[in-house]
């Protein structure tokens, strides 16, 4: 589902429906200069330098990633912790608590993301627990994007040839393609295949910004 915000309907809106939505035109100019100049403080680290990132994701480029700092965090996690999302993740059965994990992103030419579903869970919250995916968010703060650049969010379909018991793989049909519109948000239910397309040299010194990352389960 595709809408722009001021249309949106989100009393009325359910992920179980609609597991992949993308708001446009979400972010009001003020808040992109705010994350956008957030973002220019921070403390990034590459792809190659993540050792277990490098490993799952070999060949995607050296995009940045570093952590949203205080008071940004709190004000993003006001804006897209919409009731709809946590009417989806309070539905699962056994939780305990919500977890929530989002980072700033930086690609550039060449950088992408291959295909997986995000079913691997974060590190546990403290001995003990559990925390599961389920919904995954990614928005985009650069002032521009074209459509030559690359750079768009591919979610894809399995395609079972028999039954999914029978252990066959699937094939993958593609969803739909999300470009990395500024300004807009989207929401999509974990697991589901997808993958971020390879920045194309046409982006030549301009940067995808992005904030990715889950809301999760704690199940104690």
């Amino acid at each position: 589902m595709r809408v722009r915000f001021e249309d949106f309907d989100a009393a009325g809106f359910s992920l179980h429906e609609h597991p992949v939505l993308v708001l446009e035109n979400f972010w009001s100019p003020e808040e992109m200069t705010r994350y956008r100049g957030a973002m220019q403080r921070s403390d990034w680290i590459t792809r190659a330098s993540m050792e277990d990132t490098a490993k799952s994701f070999p060949g995607c480029g050296n995009w940045g990633k570093a952590p949203i700092q205080e008071p940004e965090r709190d004000s993003f996690l006001q804006r897209v912790m919409m009731p709809f999302v946590t009417d989806f993740v309070d539905s699962f059965e056994d939780v305990v608590g919500r977890v929530m994990s989002f980072n700033y992103f930086n690609y550039g030419v060449g950088d992408c993301l291959s295909v997986h579903s995000d079913a691997r869970a974060d590190g546990p919250p403290a001995p003990g627990r559990s925390v599961t995916r389920r919904v995954a968010v990614a928005t985009y703060f650069h002032d521009v994007w074209d459509v030559n650049w690359g750079g768009e969010l591919i979610v894809y379909d399995e395609k079972f040839p028999g039954k999914k018991s029978d252990g066959a793989s699937p094939t993958l049909e593609v969803r739909t393609c999300i470009p990395p519109d500024p300004g807009s948000l989207v929401f999509f239910t974990v697991p589901r295949i997808h993958r971020v397309s390879r920045v194309d040299p046409f982006a030549a010194d301009n940067r995808r910004l992005s904030i990715a990352g889950w809301f999760m389960t704690d199940h104690g």
